[in-house]
């Protein structure tokens, strides 16, 4: 499933016993509504783990870290585990500087998140 808004893609697919969702382009006001109901009917879909893939993510603002939070905590409701995946330096930058680092199991790579390894273990910001 490949859906396109005027900033941002979201496709889905299930892939090795988890959900895919991979998203590209921009997170912020302008994108994340349409998005928001996207993930909304993926996660109501799906009974397998989410992989949230953020590889093609190049820019995610305030908006863009409420639409994942708010994935998270839907995914929860669903006794569904969200992970995410690939970050580029800017959004890992985002998610360490806002604590959600620690809200958010990460894997630097899709392939990782799949086998669960690899975690991204970032250092306690002074």
């Amino acid at each position: 499933m490949h859906h396109d808004t005027s900033g941002a893609a979201l496709s889905s697919r299930r892939t090795q016993g988890h959900t895919v969702m991979t998203v590209r382009g921009e997170l912020d006001m302008a994108t994340t509504a349409v998005l928001r109901d996207q993930i909304v009917t993926i996660l109501r879909d799906t009974a397998a783990p989410v992989i949230i893939d953020l590889s093609g993510v190049a820019f995610c603002d305030a908006s863009g870290l409420a639409l994942l939070v708010g994935a998270q905590r839907r995914a929860k409701l669903h006794g569904l585990a969200v992970v995410l995946a690939g970050p580029q330096r800017n959004v890992s930058k985002l998610l360490r500087i806002t604590g959600l680092d620690r809200a958010f199991t990460i894997y630097p790579t899709l392939a990782a998140a799949q086998l669960g390894e690899r975690r991204i273990d970032h250092p306690a910001v002074a």
